[in-house]
């Protein structure tokens, strides 16, 4: 027994650095993988240290196609039975994959499609970026850590044990080469420090071999095999079709131009509709209980010193052997222990469920779908996707028609809709139609318009919103125009001269246009009013007229001589004039003078006296 729970049988797999075994978790009651490394690494104290924070933090990953490590320890047991040895070392213990690893599938030869390439390089990135962006770094990917469970899903194992194991004394030498040298990115094949994006240049590599057979950069030797790849980008071969432009950017020599995991996955669901939905892989399951004969290393896949990488949980291949009366007593201890602690296990006895397809629905409408059919739905990505709408599901895991224990979500990729576009710079003096036929080149569309007063002209965009980054294909974008610049106060001009009025108006941006007027009281040449009157705005760049004196206006006094007194009144009035006095007896005779004089210049109103003899 391990940490009091785990019944530990048999070895499944041996390599350099650990002992793989399946167990039983006594107190879940569920088959697992012992992963037991040797004793001697337990001496090393300051690798204990970097297993233990390493165990801490590939726990803490919860990703569907990373290996789930439930527990972890270290030290010796008691032996499983009389007279056979116990693990003694660090041990971890995990899910027990059942379908192989991605080695065993390539050494039986069976090549992968592009369809299946697709689909396992873009859940294995995935699940890279989920362990990324939590600050854990895999430096050990290869297609013996790229394992199976009996659905195909693939997992990847071993996350964060290969920097401990790599830096512990007992196996390397201070500065050996950290990672499979078969995979091994130009940053690690210079001895430089890595990040995440080793484990996309060795996941690229991977995928090449896995469709053509063949690892990108392999020589005969090791050093060979590392130096050919330093200032050498990947080409990938022409065999795989849609997904060459993603791994050529996942294989570039320079690290800084490299793609990341995200941007992996991301490059290889969109090709998804190309290649086409990828048929089943053959997995081979391994019934239990079964040992594994483990084979020999193969060259390109040891580290620098030779040393085997061992996965996680090995698969089981070999010859069956009995285990004799050792398991027997392993199976009742265990079955006895969970009656004895009362545990009921609902999972033994699951029923297997028929998946239906549910590509093309809505999320809620697969989920609901799948309850239906006694399933649990759980999505596992949501990636962008031209002409898709958001929550669409994309894909499924495993395929419609495929069985399903009722206790296993089927997994969905959903859609989060056409990819996003940047928004176009508007600006620039761009007029209102040219920045229409920008918008709707990048797939985009006009929002609300709003006008605003600005120093710009008439119908030019000043400000546009979001105006920068990346939006929804589609998604809306509000303008505002110019209106030009604000209108102007007229100023009061009275009784200023006509051209400093003139020269105040050019520098508000209004035209001045002059009109001369009569007055009786303002100076000529001084202004008398404008229109748009004083104080009241006038648009920017229109007109204003400056009603200029020309003094008062002067009227020729008429001939009214042999006229009624009457009539010269009518006279009079009629030109602007007043009857003033009337001298004479005869009030009612003919006018035979006037003063001022007939044809004398007189401003109007003035008062015209009239002589009647």
């Amino acid at each position: 027994m391990l940490g009091g729970r785990y019944a530990v049988g048999p070895a499944l797999g041996v390599g350099a650095s650990a002992t793989v075994h399946e167990a039983i978790d006594t107190t879940l009651g569920r088959r697992v993988a012992v992963k037991v490394l040797h004793a001697a690494l337990a001496a090393d104290e300051g690798f204990l240290a970097r297993f233990r924070a390493e165990a801490r933090a590939a726990a803490a990953l919860s990703h569907p196609n990373i290996l789930r490590v439930y527990d972890w320890g270290e030290g010796p047991e008691r032996p499983l039975q009389s007279g056979e040895a116990a693990p003694t070392g660090p041990w971890l213990v995990s899910e027990l994959m059942t379908g192989g690893s991605l080695r065993d599938l390539l050494d039986r030869g069976h090549l992968l499609s592009i369809g299946q390439a697709r689909r396992l390089g873009a859940e294995a990135a995935s699940a890279l970026d989920h362990a990324h962006r939590r600050g854990l770094v895999h430096r050990d990917i290869k297609p013996a850590n790229l394992l199976f469970d009996e659905d195909g899903r693939v997992v990847i194992a071993d996350f964060g044990l290969a920097r401990a194991l790599a830096e512990a004394a007992v196996t390397e030498p201070s500065g050996a080469l950290l990672g499979t040298a078969r995979y091994a990115s130009p940053e690690q094949a210079r001895g430089l420090s890595v990040d995440g994006r080793a484990d996309v240049y060795a996941l690229a590599l991977v995928l090449v071999e896995a469709v053509t057979g063949n690892v990108p950069f392999s020589a005969d030797t090791t050093i060979a095999t590392l130096m050919a790849r330093v200032g050498n980008d990947l080409h990938p071969p022409v065999d795989l079709g849609p997904l060459v432009p993603a791994l050529a950017r996942a294989g570039r020599s320079m690290a800084d131009t490299r793609s990341d995991a995200g941007r992996l996955s991301a490059d290889l669901s969109a090709v998804a509709g190309e290649v086409g939905r990828a048929d089943r892989l053959p997995i081979t399951l391994a019934s239990t209980p079964r040992t594994q004969s483990v084979r020999a290393a193969d060259p390109a896949d040891v580290t620098e010193h030779g040393a085997p990488m061992p996965a996680v949980a090995a698969t089981r291949t070999g010859p069956r052997r009995r285990f004799g009366p050792a398991l027997r007593v392993l199976s009742f201890l265990a079955a006895l222990a969970l009656v004895a602690t009362g545990v009921v296990v609902s999972g033994v006895f699951v029923p297997t469920r028929v998946v239906p397809s549910v590509v093309d629905a809505s999320e809620r409408a697969a989920v609901a779908e799948l309850q239906t059919r006694g399933l649990k739905g759980e999505v596992t990505r949501r990636v962008y996707r031209d002409g898709t709408q958001p929550g669409q599901v994309l894909d499924q895991n495993p395929d419609s028609g495929a069985a399903r224990k009722a206790n296993k979500p089927v997994e969905l990729i959903v859609s989060r809709g056409p990819p996003p576009v940047a928004v176009p710079n508007l600006g620039g003096g761009r007029t209102e139609q040219e920045a229409l036929a920008l918008l709707e080149g990048a797939g985009l569309v006009v929002g609300e318009r709003a006008s605003e007063y600005s120093a710009h002209p008439r119908g030019i965009v000043i400000n546009w919103e979001p105006n920068s980054g990346e939006v929804p294909r589609g998604s809306k974008v509000n303008i505002v125009v110019s209106d030009g610049p604000p209108p102007v106060p007229v100023p009061d001009f009275f009784n200023q001269p006509v051209d400093q009025a003139v020269r105040e108006l050019r520098r508000l941006g209004l035209e001045p246009v002059r009109e001369k007027v009569f007055h009786d009281t303002v100076t000529p040449g001084f202004v008398v009013s404008t229109s748009p009157a004083a104080g009241q705005e006038a648009p920017h760049g229109s007109k204003v007229t400056i009603k200029e004196s020309q003094g008062p206006e002067l009227i020729a006094v008429p001939d009214v001589q042999g006229k009624t007194v009457e009539q010269a009144r009518s006279a009079l009035e009629a030109a602007g004039l007043k009857v003033g006095d009337i001298f004479g007896e005869r009030k009612r005779g003919h006018v035979k003078a006037t003063d001022p004089e007939a044809g004398e210049k007189v401003r109007r109103g003035t008062s015209v006296d009239l002589f009647v003899p």
